[in-house]
């Protein structure tokens, strides 16, 4: 280890107690549950050898008959053989593949313990072995962590698969003819399947809405995900998938004062913070210059010094560079500060790279420094932290303040209104006020919600994409998207039912996705403190004015910011990943070969659009009559994705589902 994480590391290990194992790893497996027809070794080896990046320090694999598991380790704590998975019970009756971690496990180890549990290990592995034989999958909504698992039941000959609640891992199945095939990534699927599988239009549409691709659907038919805290069951030749964690948040009765407010979720940071310190290799922070990764860094150095922090930034000439306000935020806390320096040709070059690792598109242009700062981490760190979830909780983003304050704008008469309206549909490049305008008059709540978070209108989505690829046309598909979560809306006020379809699909779907495919692209493990299962719930029980108060966003955070950083801190300009920079630099790209993509009639995505609509945007967003540059950013990602699963080369599994 170097000597600057050691010296923090023996502060850490005076107020933490370390467990014995844990892993960041890739799991997959097959099971032929219609057939039962054996698993081959060789079936299990070919989809571990697709996910080698996420686990290159151990490998593993347990065969039953017609039922095979593959794991793939990336130690983090306790570095033997005593993390080898897949894992079991001494009478080898429940096996176990684990990705992830469980915060919680010394605690429900105690539990087992006191109900006659024999524990041959240290590892919070053998927690889920344990856990589900004493609660079945009661066992899931126990866990405080990130995870996704695979537990063979061998006497019940059952198969549960679950995501963990807050969807921070990933979990990927496929069923054909009688038999699934899952795995941490969509690679060691499509491995099983054998053939590749065609584009889902429907996906198509819902990804260019939305810029992701909601669950349970991916780009490709017949591969499925699940979604943030659900589970599969395979028993007695049949599958359901069902959602195991059933936390609807009720708002506190009576609110807490704000002082209370305050003091309670600074010992709920600290707690979770805690929590997500326990490594036995370097463990650093990717920082930007604003108040959440700077909160991070703050409640870190409660536990020592001299952590290392990384940061992206594209040249002091760029206005919205963040460099130096992180580096200033590291030097107050006296970590060593790691930075990486884009251009835009790097952007460029890049991009196709990026888009193969994701598997399934995203259209954010976050990605591109995400890739970077994961990269350089790893080159001094196998953990790192990273500040995901204030804005999510706390209404941290300008669509919170549409949502919180729309239902006074809807309770005006219609002649204030309607000036109102009128001028923002004459203002030039305002496509974001048309949008957020046009939902704020929609009285279906679910329906409002979609419409925000859509890029584009109905009108213009149906003139973009073709017709005849959906039956019953791509607005039918949108507006069955995310009905599931209706009835969790009834208790709750706009913005924390606005913030529930968050938490349940944009975060664990866009954001955490491509945050776990980009860092385990590098074999570094990322952990989301905020997104501590504590913090979520207690948050989400928190009223609308804790989050947004006076037209301040995310005011209870805020408050906590100012008890512990500094007023520079506090007032800088939030700047993220310098988002604005690359979204700048795909505007002037626009005249080059992405211009070509565009225009050239034979790219991939007319299989999908329509030239002629597309043509039409980027000749308006040219001449400034709209600002059309996050569509066309995200056409531009789903034909770079298309050509990458065009040229992918067929990868046969000896033995393919069929």
């Amino acid at each position: 280890m170097r000597e600057c994480f050691l010296s923090s590391w023996f502060v850490v290990d005076e107020a933490i107690e370390q467990p014995k194992d844990s892993t960041m790893c890739g799991i997959c497996g097959q099971f032929n549950f219609g057939s039962g027809a054996p698993v081959s070794a060789s079936t299990i080896e070919a989809m571990m050898g697709t996910i080698i990046h996420r686990g290159p320090d151990d490998a593993g694999q347990h065969l039953d008959g017609n039922l095979g598991l593959g794991f793939r380790r990336l130690a983090i704590i306790d570095l033997s053989p005593a993390g080898h998975q897949p894992m079991s019970d001494q009478a080898q009756t429940v096996w176990v593949a684990f990705n992830g971690e469980i915060y919680n496990y010394q605690k429900l180890r105690q539990e087992l313990q006191g109900h006659g549990h024999v524990f041959r290990s240290n590892c919070d592995t053998e927690v889920i072995v344990h856990g589900y034989k004493q609660w079945g999958d009661a066992v899931l909504n126990r866990f405080n962590g990130m995870f996704g698992l695979a537990i063979w039941d061998v006497r019940e000959r059952r198969l549960l698969l679950a995501r963990d609640p807050m969807g921070i891992k990933p979990v990927y199945y496929a069923i054909r003819n009688g038999s699934l095939a899952f795995g941490s990534e969509i690679r060691p699927v499509r491995v099983a399947l054998g053939e590749p599988p065609g584009v889902d239009p429907e996906a198509v549409a819902l990804f260019l809405r939305y810029r992701y691709t909601p669950a349970p659907r991916t780009m490709f038919k017949g591969i499925q995900k699940l979604a943030s805290g659900e589970k599969l069951v395979v028993e007695n030749g049949q599958v359901h998938v069902s959602r195991y964690y059933q936390f609807v948040p009720e708002p506190f009765a009576p609110q807490p004062r704000p002082e209370e407010a305050a003091e309670k979720l600074i010992e709920l940071y600290r707690a979770a913070m805690k929590r997500h310190l326990i490594s036995d290799v370097p463990l650093g922070l990717l920082l930007s210059g604003g108040l959440d990764s700077g909160l991070l860094l703050a409640l870190m150095s409660s536990y020592g010094r001299d952590w290392h922090t990384f940061s992206v930034g594209y040249g002091s000439s760029f206005a919205d560079d963040e460099l130096e306000d992180a580096a200033k935020t590291a030097r107050t806390y006296g970590a060593k500060h790691n930075s990486v320096h884009l251009t835009r040709e790097t952007f460029g070059d890049v991009l196709p790279r990026i888009v193969d690792v994701l598997e399934e598109p995203v259209a954010s242009s976050s990605i591109v420094p995400m890739y970077f700062v994961c990269q350089r981490a790893r080159e001094n760190v196998k953990v790192a932290l990273i500040g995901q979830g204030p804005d999510e909780l706390f209404g941290g983003y300008t669509r919170h303040l549409g949502v919180h304050y729309g239902a006074a704008w809807r309770a005006l008469p219609a002649w204030l209104q309607t000036p109102s309206a009128a001028l923002a549909r004459a203002l030039p490049r305002n496509d974001t006020i048309k949008r957020g305008l046009y939902s704020l008059h929609e009285p279906d709540r679910l329906r409002r919600f979609q419409q925000i978070f859509s890029l584009v209108s109905d009108n213009a989505m149906q003139g973009l994409f073709r017709p005849e690829l959906i039956a019953d046309g791509e607005a039918a598909v949108a507006a069955r998207c995310w009905e599931e979560y209706r009835p969790a809306f009834e208790n709750l006020d706009d913005l924390n039912a606005f913030q529930l379809l968050e938490l349940r699909s944009s975060l664990p779907d866009e954001l955490l996705m491509y945050g776990d495919k980009l860092s385990m692209a590098h074999a570094l493990e990322v952990r989301v403190p905020f997104l501590d299962r504590e913090v979520v719930e207690h948050v989400q029980q928190l009223g609308a004015s804790f989050k947004v108060r006076h037209g301040i966003r995310k005011w209870l955070h805020r408050e906590v910011c100012k008890r512990l950083l500094s007023s520079e801190i506090i007032h800088r300009k939030k700047r993220g990943f310098a988002v604005n920079v690359v979204d700048g630099w795909f505007r002037q790209s626009l005249d080059g070969g992405i211009r070509q993509y565009l225009a050239d009639p034979q790219s991939q995505v007319y299989r999908f659009l329509e030239p002629a609509a597309v043509q039409s945007m980027l000749r308006d967003h040219e001449a400034g009559r709209a600002d059309h540059h996050k569509m066309l950013f995200s056409i531009l990602v789903l034909e770079q994705w298309l050509r990458s699963v065009r040229l992918t080369r067929r990868t046969r599994c000896p033995h393919p589902v069929h």
